[in-house]
């Protein structure tokens, strides 16, 4: 009588460990918390400074520091260079085990994903509108990073602060606003209602004045002579400023026979990062409030 096949004690441990890799029924596989995260994109950066977490690297930090302003940037982070360009040998060395970019960055998914497994976040596409975009993006990254319980908060704590802002606002201001970026003295880019600079207008309760489309950022330079149709606008100015702009607009007097010009309607806030996360559209949401708000103050004063 043949008796019963036994399974050596070696090929039964070795099923037991290949049966432990199989997925779970009704559990879908979670991916690795980050520890060591690089950020080619700004508004990436951005949101994972907000979330609190110090990336070892990231592009272009003199200019973000200047450009972005907040979040502050740990002095310990690497500066990677150029975003278009990044020093891969400064990326290698930064031993990344996640690199986080956009859609703006596509064309160095191949180069990337030879140092570290690569986590693309579109904010910016054409068609749709960034807050919310910005908004899902933290959501990923809370989840990715381990701080998913940060991320809501600060999505909410953002929704909150502008809808306070909304409130202060509501009652001192009739006028549409238009904000705008100088190319030089003669043309400006203006924020278009599918900016974020423009969702958060709305969101602010503010008309924009701009209605014409301008592909998810800003219309493409105009002339200044284009706002003497806008005559009723406040306009608020979003740097950098070129400073012989500043030196020729003051001589100007196309610029100063405009309306917004004569009346004091016009206003230049702090730099804001124009392709920002949600760090930036609150940031934004702060500047244009308190500046607005001057405006009125001062022509009522």
């Amino acid at each position: 009588m043949r008796r019963p096949l036994e399974l050596s004690r070696r090929r039964a441990l070795g099923l037991a460990a290949g049966l432990a890799l199989l997925p779970r029924p009704g559990l879908a596989a979670r991916p690795t918390i980050a520890r060591r995260v690089a950020v080619i994109d700004w508004a990436v950066l951005e949101t994972v400074l907000a979330l609190g977490v110090e990336p070892v690297a990231a592009t272009e930090l003199l200019q973000f520091r200047k450009v972005a302003v907040e979040p502050e940037v740990p002095v310990p982070v690497i500066d990677l260079g150029l975003r278009g360009t990044p020093n891969y040998e400064a990326l290698n060395l930064a031993e990344p085990d996640l690199i986080l970019t956009s859609n703006y960055y596509e064309g160095q998914r191949a180069s990337l994903e030879r140092v570290a497994e690569v986590l693309s976040l579109s904010i910016y596409v054409p068609g749709v509108p960034p807050y919310p975009a910005a908004a899902e993006a933290a959501t990923t990254l809370g989840r990715r990073l381990g701080r998913e319980a940060q991320a809501r908060a600060f999505v909410a704590t953002a929704a909150a602060e502008i809808a306070r802002l909304r409130d202060s606002l509501r009652g001192t201001l009739s006028r549409p606003v238009l904000a705008i970026n100088f190319g030089d003295a003669r043309h400006v880019r203006a924020f278009g209602t599918d900016s974020m600079f423009g969702e958060v207008l709305r969101r602010l309760g503010i008309e924009n004045a701009w209605k014409a489309d301008s592909s998810y950022s800003a219309a493409a330079p105009v002339g200044i002579e284009a706002l003497a149709r806008l005559p009723d606008a406040a306009v608020i100015v979003v740097p950098p400023v070129p400073a012989d702009a500043l030196r020729t607009l003051a001589d100007s007097a196309l610029w100063q026979a405009l309306p917004m010009v004569r009346e004091k309607r016009v206003s230049v806030i702090e730099p804001v990062n124009h392709f920002g996360g949600l760090p930036a559209a609150l940031r934004f949401a702060r500047l244009v409030s308190a500046a607005l708000l001057q405006q009125e103050g001062g022509r009522h004063g």
